[in-house]
């Protein structure tokens, strides 16, 4: 897979299909890109239970931090790491471990190693994206938000404006 660019189709099916995750590097500080993106994820419906050694056995957005994936007692669909590019090959073995089904990068964070390792064992991967920001234009909800697209469209979102359940309900009842 070309790991430079994703088709929407690509992302919008990760996003549809899992509806778990576990974030690795979760802050309990609100001015960190992580918190946001767990709080944001949590209010589209998302279970993201927060993975941080620092902050073990305490809670983040009301859900309880592990030290590690492998303590993760309950299944778990999506792996994000919100770590350095270095720490997703380790974290990579975790999630194989673990039966993820999906390894996420965030921004910034890229491993080809860790992306070729995943994709033997079978899992989706995606680099160098945020789910809370793909989510978000998928939504359309960027653009609610002041981000101009520069683009004048009469195109619907694709996860539709009330959001990614909405959508995936109507389409099931068609």
């Amino acid at each position: 897979m070309n790991h430079d660019s994703y088709s929407d189709a690509y992302i919008r099916g990760i996003l549809v299909t899992h509806r778990s995750i576990a974030m690795v590097g979760a802050s309990a500080n609100p001015s960190r890109p992580s918190y946001y993106a767990m709080k944001y994820l949590k209010t589209k419906g998302f279970r993201v239970i927060p993975v941080n050694p620092g902050q073990a056995g305490k809670e983040i957005l009301g859900e309880k931090v592990y030290a590690s994936l492998a303590e993760i007692a309950e299944p778990v669909d999506i792996v994000d790491i919100f770590r350095n590019s270095e720490a997703a090959l380790p974290i990579t073995h975790e999630a194989i471990g673990m039966g993820a089904k999906v390894v996420w990068m965030q921004i910034g964070v890229r491993n080809d190693e860790a992306a070729k390792l995943a994709e033997q064992a079978g899992l989706k991967v995606v680099m160098n994206r945020c789910p809370k920001i793909e989510y978000g234009r998928l939504s359309g909800e960027l653009g609610w938000a002041g981000v101009n697209s520069r683009r004048i469209s009469n195109k619907r979102a694709m996860l539709g404006t009330k959001g990614l359940q909405h959508r995936v309900l109507r389409e099931a009842s068609d």
